[in-house]
């Protein structure tokens, strides 16, 4: 069935949680509408779906990665556990690890874009299912969007902010014990309200490796950002002033030297541009945005190897002879090939 199809009353709008029946399974339940993309779809054939060119029907799964649902232990919510999905690379390697920090919407097109772009380059991400957690609800929605509209930003100082910075915490912990991860590579990828939780996170954690932040709210306080040490990478539009003001803080003064933040800033960008199913959508610049918050983190958790040493006494055939390597110095030479001496 299409989504352009007239089905069971169902209402003509776009977004995430729509009631109807998805394209590939046939189930009628909660289903992400994408537009541009003519598809209705549930969480679970929203992560199968490839989105490069592939001659593979809609709901093939990935050959890159699997996902699961799980749940993770946690003090956050009266039950002591909540719900999570995890991609998994199906390599069989030690690889690095990304905690998504949904925001008050849970897992809309933003948050589950990232996750399979970071799970098809190898990283292994967690995503909690804050939609299905019992302690998150209204209140935490309005304790977030209280604080970025009136209160100066996002304010760590709520006990709903704070609980929901203890399920993340908790699920983060849960992602550094699986199998097959290296706990000492860690990135966190949040949107919205999400990336403002993001750099709290990456505040408390001096373990994080680098944090992808997209349009976030600003904090309160505003010197909580000098305790973010990891690398920072911030995607934001200039149409958009919360975002701006997010980056103002994170380009103040007074963190470490070594927190670096880079910036990607599309002109006339509004709010939500990376989402697939708003209005404020832009393809070309969801697509650069991607490209380069990926090239950011894999930089720093999947460097390339070191060259392997020149061995003693070896020449190099450049583009104009040989070479004697003593007098390269820092010069590159093109072309250039080591070989053994006589």
């Amino acid at each position: 069935m299409r989504d352009d199809d007239k089905m069971m009353d169902l209402p003509n709008e776009f977004g995430s949680g729509v009631i109807g029946v998805c394209d590939i399974c046939g189930t009628r339940q909660a289903v992400i509408v994408l537009n541009k993309e003519r598809y209705k779809l549930c969480v679970i054939d929203f992560l199968n779906k490839t989105w490069l060119k592939s001659d593979k029907k809609p709901g093939a799964p990935a050959p890159l990665y699997k996902s699961d649902r799980i749940f993770f232990e946690t003090k956050a919510t009266s039950s002591g556990r909540a719900p999570a999905i995890v991609l998994s690379p199906t390599k069989t390697v030690r690889r690095p690890v990304v905690l998504v920090t949904p925001d008050v919407y849970g897992l809309t097109t933003t948050v589950l874009d990232g996750a399979i772009r970071f799970a098809r380059e190898g990283f292994e991400v967690l995503i909690p299912d804050i939609g299905k957690t019992d302690a998150i609800g209204p209140g935490t929605h309005v304790a977030l969007r209280a604080g970025a509209r009136f209160g100066g930003g996002v304010s760590i100082r709520s006990k709903r902010v704070l609980g929901l910075l203890h399920l993340y915490t908790d699920a983060l912990a849960t992602l550094r014990d699986r199998d097959m991860v290296d706990p000492a590579k860690t990135a966190l990828f949040g949107a919205s309200y999400g990336a403002s939780l993001a750099l709290v996170l990456a505040s408390q954690d001096t373990k994080i490796s680098a944090a992808v932040v997209a349009y976030p709210y600003p904090l309160s306080p505003p010197d909580l950002v000098k305790l973010v040490t990891s690398p920072v990478f911030f995607i934001g539009g200039t149409a958009d002033r919360h975002a701006q003001k997010a980056k103002a803080q994170l380009l103040q003064t007074g963190r470490s030297a070594s927190s670096t933040v880079g910036l990607f800033e599309p002109n006339g960008a509004h709010h939500g541009f990376l989402a697939r199913d708003l209005s404020a959508y832009d393809l070309p610049q969801a697509e650069l945005a991607w490209t380069k918050a990926l090239a950011f983190v894999k930089a720093r958790l999947m460097p390339p190897p070191p060259k392997p040493p020149m061995p003693p006494g070896a020449r190099v055939i450049g583009a104009t002879g040989v070479v004697n390597p003593s007098t390269l110095g820092s010069t590159p030479v093109p072309a250039a090939i080591a070989i053994p001496s006589d």
